[in-house]
């Protein structure tokens, strides 16, 4: 399932409805936490935050015509999807994460290398999803990915 669209609203407004309500939330508790200077747009086809080439000209080594992903979320087939770069990055944020998770969430912790996933809207734990995203500044994820990517 794959939903689209050309601005977050947009790309919101096209996700299954019974998930809409959590994806504006979610969107919400980003956009209230997230540390000036990221800058919100679709990316990857999904919802993204990113690093923009004003603030990193050198942009995603994968391809630096883009500029460096930090955070993005999508609707899924069975799951809110939401991808944290600086945890996939960064081990210390990564313990940390999971270390909240276990003591805010009733639910075991459904996640990938960067992605954590939600199969109940509802279970989404939306004041430690802002504690992680307010974390990192543009300038500490610079860092970090510089300092991984020489590796």
């Amino acid at each position: 399932m794959k939903t689209e669209g050309t601005t977050p609203e947009q790309f919101i407004a096209n996700c299954p409805e019974e998930r809409q309500a959590a994806m504006t939330k979610l969107r919400e508790t980003i956009r209230k936490n997230l540390p000036e200077g990221f800058k919100e747009c679709i990316s990857y086809g999904m919802i993204g935050y990113v690093v923009p080439h004003s603030l990193y000209p050198a942009g995603y080594h994968c391809d630096p015509k883009l500029p460096l992903p930090f955070i993005s979320f999508t609707s899924q087939k069975n799951f809110i999807a939401f991808y944290h770069m600086g945890m996939y990055a960064n081990k210390e944020l990564l313990d940390w994460f999971v270390s909240e998770f276990q003591q805010v969430s009733k639910t075991k912790l459904d996640m990938g290398k960067s992605c954590v996933r939600f199969k109940k809207p509802d279970q989404i734990p939306f004041e430690l999803i802002g504690k992680l995203v307010a974390k990192m500044t543009p300038q500490d994820w610079i860092a970090n990915y510089e300092h991984v990517l020489k590796k």
